[in-house]
């Protein structure tokens, strides 16, 4: 399972949210290339800005592992 995150404060590069869909929960993929191409979707200055400045990464997809209880 995969999940979307950006970070969108200059002033904190650390600043890392989840990213939500219209209901208020998270977004949450099966497959990765699922996840990006939502990202994309959702984020595209980001993401494309991404591809050309190798010092600025705004925007990732994040690996989950799924707890056996849930």
């Amino acid at each position: 399972m995969f999940k979307l995150q950006v970070q969108e404060d200059d002033n904190d590069p650390q600043a890392w949210h989840d990213v939500k869909g219209p209901d208020g929960k998270l977004l949450i993929f099966d497959k990765e290339s699922e996840a990006r191409a939502k990202l994309e979707l959702l984020f595209p200055i980001l993401v494309k800005m991404e591809r050309y400045a190798a010092d600025s990464k705004r925007t990732r997809v994040i690996s989950m592992f799924k707890d056996d209880e849930d």
